[in-house]
């Protein structure tokens, strides 16, 4: 198994680590595994948080018209219409409920895609594509760092951000107190 990306998303008590994995033969591409289960079927089939975990895929995959066409262009990423069939994502997640197991996911997808684009070197006569089925990680991290895609990069984080994809919920439950029934919640107070 080659792993090309990494990212770890929480959200209340769900821990959420996410593996962006070169397909194979005996594992197609465009998979999206949780806990060694399909996300329909860890997710219930629930239609908004598998919309909210395929959220950063699809922002990905909305770059795809953007092409290197001249030297001097801005915002250059080129990928192919084929990229997401090239990956597989493998999720590992525990704690909390399905909808905060989601959030989880999808915070640490955005980090792992954005991990994966900071690793792609640029190359006008390559795409990312290309570049993620001829090297893994190891290699990739002995690239030099001036050959980076800094437009597609800042593009990419930006278009994230925008959406809210890279802000972390913190909000947990509040811990109860002694005294009092739940965190708050007091006995009825009675004068007699």
């Amino acid at each position: 198994m080659n792993i090309l990306a990494r990212g770890v998303g929480r959200r209340k008590e769900a821990v959420a680590q996410v593996q962006i994995v070169k397909a194979t033969n005996e594992a197609p591409g465009g998979k999206f595994v949780i806990n060694n289960i399909a996300a329909e079927h860890y997710l219930h089939n629930n239609t908004c948080s598998i919309l909210s975990i395929k959220a950063p895929l699809t922002i990905l995959q909305s770059l795809n018209d953007v092409n290197v066409e001249g030297e001097n262009t801005d915002k250059t990423l080129e990928m192919n219409t084929g990229l997401l069939s090239n990956f597989n994502t493998i999720v590992k997640v525990k704690g909390g409920g399905l909808v905060g197991q989601a959030e989880a996911i999808k915070l640490g997808l955005t980090r792992a895609i954005c991990q994966l684009n900071d690793i792609a070197p640029y190359n006008k006569n390559k795409s990312i594509k290309e570049f993620s089925t001829e090297n893994s990680m190891e290699e990739s991290s002995q690239l030099p760092s001036n050959g980076m895609s800094y437009e597609a990069t800042i593009e990419l984080r930006k278009q994230f951000k925008d959406k809210g994809f890279f802000t972390q919920d913190s909000r947990v439950k509040e811990r109860r107190k002694y005294g009092l029934k739940k965190a708050r919640k007091a006995s009825q107070y009675h004068k007699r």
